[in-house]
């Protein structure tokens, strides 16, 4: 199940375990197409937090990341960026960052 971040918690969500993290916005086009897809990783690996971030809602966490275009999707392992993406990405090459 995909979470939306709305508060202030985000560190705490990121910790620990593995975090999908997907950096994007209501207006953006791309976004919308990668939406279905961290949808579906999200039901297809159930020991992964799958998490969505509003930059225009939580610009404080979207600067501190560097995140500078949408989509971006950031896998965090206990807290730390092991993969980062910008831009639409297939399901193919995002199932891959689990193997």
């Amino acid at each position: 199940m995909v979470k939306h971040l709305t508060n202030e918690n985000f560190n705490e969500e990121i910790k620990s375990g593995t975090v999908l993290v997907d950096f994007y916005a209501d207006w953006c086009g791309p976004c919308r197409m990668v939406g279905p897809i961290i949808e579906e990783v999200s039901n297809e690996l159930k020991d992964v937090k799958v998490i969505k971030v509003n930059v225009d809602e939580r610009e404080d966490i979207a600067k501190t990341y560097g995140i500078m275009s949408i989509p971006t999707i950031i896998l965090f392992k206990d807290g730390v960026i092991d993969k980062k993406q910008v831009g639409f990405v297939p399901k193919e090459v995002l199932m891959r960052w689990f193997d």
